[in-house]
């Protein structure tokens, strides 16, 4: 938090930008204030086909019963891995810019699947942070043009 001149505290508010790639933060210190990034990260892993995240084929396994044969499944496809690796990142940025107080409103704005992601690995802390969110992947949007999809604007 910033303390203005006057010896009150000012809001300062993040708001996430995020996919399974990509992830923007950006900061406004008021209502109506600009908004300018402040960090940004990007995972490529999460960019790349299954097939370059993979080596070789699944192994096989025996039946226990029968003479079948068959390939074993993985529990979690390599794309997954990367994105719940990324989300964990992600959480971990977010509970150590908490703890430095760097923000004390977060709105976080993801793609669907990766806004989960990031709901599982949220700290408590960074949870009870969270004013408001927005399932749609804008990491691409310049800020400029985020304003219509803030209807929480602060």
């Amino acid at each position: 938090m910033l303390t203005a001149g006057w010896g009150y505290v000012m809001a300062v508010t993040w708001i996430l930008l995020a996919n399974s790639s990509r992830v923007r933060v950006c900061e406004s210190d008021g209502p109506r204030g600009s908004l300018r990034e402040v960090a940004g990260f990007e995972h490529p892993e999460s960019r790349m086909h299954e097939q370059e995240l993979t080596s070789d084929l699944p192994g096989r396994a025996f039946d226990s019963t029968g003479e079948g044969r068959h390939m074993m499944g993985q529990a979690i496809d390599p794309k997954q891995h990367h994105a719940i690796q990324f989300a964990k990142q992600v959480s971990d940025y977010l509970e150590a810019a908490r703890n430095d107080a760097a923000f004390s409103r977060l709105y976080v704005i993801a793609a669907p699947a990766f806004l989960g992601l990031l709901r599982q690995h949220y700290s408590d802390g960074v949870a009870s942070m969270v004013t408001g969110e927005v399932d749609k992947d804008l990491t691409d949007l310049r800020l400029d043009k985020l304003e219509p999809y803030l209807p929480f604007r602060f």
